[in-house]
């Protein structure tokens, strides 16, 4: 099924937080995808700091509470690097499914044969 998606049209501030909770809430409970894709290229002003990853952590927490979670799309390695930092783990738009191999990579290899 597809994802529902939401992608905050502005940058977001404190006080819209409860707003797109309720917004994750209402997509999981109307779209029964079980997924809702968040577009973070415009989440803040500026690289990503502390609010970004209090926005997604309840956002994440939300979705979880409905029975689903979040994607995101359009991470960049500014706020990959700072999710990492604090421990946080989301699925992202593009990344190989765990216990699915990459693209284009060859598991095993016969003696004498050349890697691909």
């Amino acid at each position: 099924m597809t994802p529902a998606v939401l992608v905050p049209n502005r940058p977001v501030t404190h006080d819209e937080v409860v707003r797109l909770c309720d917004e994750v809430r209402r997509r999981l409970e109307t779209t029964g995808a079980g997924v809702v894709l968040v577009g973070v290229e415009t989440v803040g002003p500026g690289p990503p700091g502390l609010g970004t990853v209090d926005l997604l952590g309840r956002l994440e927490l939300t979705a979880r509470r409905a029975g689903g979670r979040i994607r995101l799309r359009g991470t960049g390695p500014g706020l990959r690097a700072l999710l990492d930092l604090v421990g946080l783990r989301f699925e992202m738009e593009g990344q190989v499914e765990q216990r699915e191999p990459a693209l284009g990579v060859q598991e095993e290899v016969e003696p004498g044969e050349p890697a691909v």
